[in-house]
């Protein structure tokens, strides 16, 4: 069907009580916002659902999450009684309507006869992703949109092995979806069941469990003790989202004492109204938290995004500023401490192996190197990042570490997918036992440059969002592959990479990187998740300034002929 039809099927369909129902009367003569409403049934992948909260098939809302959950349930009992026993376990955000679309969820896979286990209130990402593997669940789903503005939500699907579903998975819970008929298929949406009624377990899992989590994250601790100065002034900040209590518990069980948390953004608020845009990758959001900073001295400043699986920091610089690290500068202090801190400690294995991003810068491959550690390189995407872990206990290593510069890291094996509060929690311990040693997260920064490289890491992206912003990212990626770069600002490519058809171990993705003779590269690919097209700039020199002079000349060059691309 087109836009239009399906916009007059859901105006027959829906009651005129249903709080959407006025949505679609206002759009009824606005052609526009019907029709991004409409092209197109939200599609599902190994992201799962995301989409604006609103009325229409190519909306966040009790029917698009409704036929979702029905085609996952579907999937499971076609599984066997044996997952359908395992069951799934829940969670969600504070976003608008991420409650009820979990309890919406909640009530179908066990009205479909699958064992569900619920939170009593919203929980972070990594806790879902570690309650699979705790729980033995077949799968896992956390209603929240990550890091999006506050108009958005979304549907993360998890499997088995705690990961986010890979492609195979994904494409056959897709298949059972679309089989799924929204108005007369979903088992107890409109019904409203009683829990008691319905066929499925559904069991609230407690604060034990809260706690089975953290003590797993603060198993990864290094150091501790007198190795740590516990007194180093910090400032936290969750985004008004679930990070706070977590982070806050798993600061005291650790024993640091002088850890502010930003009040005003302490507490949950869908509309993130201190806040605005809740991406730690952006540093407007640590505009409070700056302001907090000076007044208490804090070294360095902290902040998950509003599911706390990402993370970012900031850092006070010899001169007294706070500067924002990207992801890639704040995996290097995370690589550098877990790979320096298990060889003070006398705990770095003989067989390790870390992971990062196809998109990552390749510094940390050095310091790995250097420590006798080897870097896998995956797809982006903690189910390909975590996803490894497996073959690499096969093969006998030993995993430390996995991350990307989209301000993502996963630090324990037993939570397979970005975990902010354990990101934190090393960081908060770096800075400690470098504080004993008279030194700063900026010193050890400089320090990490002038021993490996100095390093200049751009990630701009264009937004553009709807059908013509789709069409014109493919357009653009069309553009680069019928007309290759051969130089860049002067410095001739080496070696192109299309990774359409994948590359050597690395699987299928729309995704191309160039390498340029003088050791710089960069890489350009859509994202999953959002109306964006992203780029990833890497250059190095003989000083920072030449490197960062020597950077933004390649991405000016680059993103110029991007840009021309109508």
């Amino acid at each position: 069907m087109d836009y239009q039809e399906n916009y007059r099927q859901w105006l027959t369909c829906l009651r005129e009580e249903d709080p959407l129902y006025g949505q679609l009367v206002a759009m009824e003569h606005n052609e526009s916002e019907k029709e991004e409403s409409f092209y197109q049934d939200l599609s599902f992948g190994t992201a799962g659902l995301r989409g604006k909260v609103g009325a229409g098939t190519n909306r966040m809302n009790v029917y698009t999450v409704g036929r979702a959950t029905q085609g996952i349930a579907d999937f499971i009992v076609s599984c066997g009684e044996q997952a359908m026993e395992k069951g799934v376990v829940i969670a969600h955000d504070p976003r608008h309507m991420s409650k009820e679309f979990a309890a919406l969820a909640a009530k179908i896979f066990s009205a479909n006869g699958i064992k569900v286990y619920t939170f009593p209130d919203l929980r972070p990402t990594p806790e879902l992703a570690f309650m699979i593997r705790h729980l033995g669940t077949v799968s896992g789903i956390n209603i929240t949109a990550s890091h999006n503005p506050k108009e958005y939500n979304g549907y993360k699907a998890y499997w088995e092995d705690g990961c986010q579903v890979s492609s195979e998975v994904a494409n056959a819970m897709t298949k059972c979806i679309q089989a799924v008929d929204t108005w007369t298929d979903i088992i107890g949406l409109t019904a409203e069941p009683d829990e008691e009624t319905l066929p499925g377990e559904i069991i609230l899992l407690g604060e034990a469990y809260d706690r089975k989590y953290l003590d797993r994250i603060e198993a990864l601790a290094i150091h501790s003790g007198d190795e740590l100065d516990l007194d180093i002034p910090i400032v936290y900040t969750p985004l008004n989202g679930c990070g706070s209590k977590p982070f806050r518990q798993m600061m005291e069980d650790r024993g640091f004492t002088n850890c502010q948390i930003v009040p005003e953004q302490a507490d949950p608020d869908p509309d993130f109204t201190t806040v605005g845009y809740p991406n730690p990758e952006d540093p407007k959001a640590f505009a409070l938290s700056e302001t907090y900073g000076k007044k208490m001295g804090a070294e360095f400043l902290m902040a998950t995004d509003p599911d706390a699986d990402r993370f970012a920091i900031e850092i006070r610089t010899d001169e007294g500023d706070y500067v924002p690290l990207n992801g890639n500068q704040t995996g290097y202090l995370l690589v550098n401490y877990i790979l320096e801190g298990h060889k003070t400690a006398g705990t770095l294995p003989v067989k390790g192996a870390m992971a990062k991003s196809i998109v990552t810068s390749d510094l940390s491959t050095r310091m790995a190197a250097a420590y006798g550690v080897e870097m896998f390189e995956t797809l982006t995407g903690f189910k390909n990042i975590c996803g490894i872990i497996p073959k690499l206990h096969r093969e006998g290593y030993t995993y430390l570490f996995g991350y990307e510069e989209s301000v993502g890291y996963a630090a324990c094996e037993d939570i397979r997918d970005k975990d902010g509060i354990s990101a934190g929690m090393l960081v908060a311990e770096a800075a400690a036992y470098y504080k004993k040693q008279g030194k700063t997260l900026w010193n050890v920064l400089q320090e990490i440059y002038e021993t490996y490289g100095c390093y200049c890491e751009l990630e701009p992206n264009l937004v553009l969002e709807g059908i013509a912003g789709a069409k014109r990212i493919g357009r653009m990626m069309t553009a680069l592959r019928e007309d290759p770069f051969t130089e860049v600002a002067g410095i001739r490519v080496k070696k192109a990479i299309d990774y359409t058809n994948g590359y050597e171990e690395i699987p299928p993705q729309n995704a191309l990187r160039y390498h340029l003779e003088d050791g710089s590269w960069f890489a350009v690919r859509p994202s999953g998740t959002e109306p964006k097209i992203k780029f990833y700039f890497y250059s190095v020199a003989e000083n920072k300034k030449a490197a960062d002079e020597k950077g933004s000349a390649i991405k000016d060059y680059v993103l110029e002929r991007i840009s021309s691309v109508e």
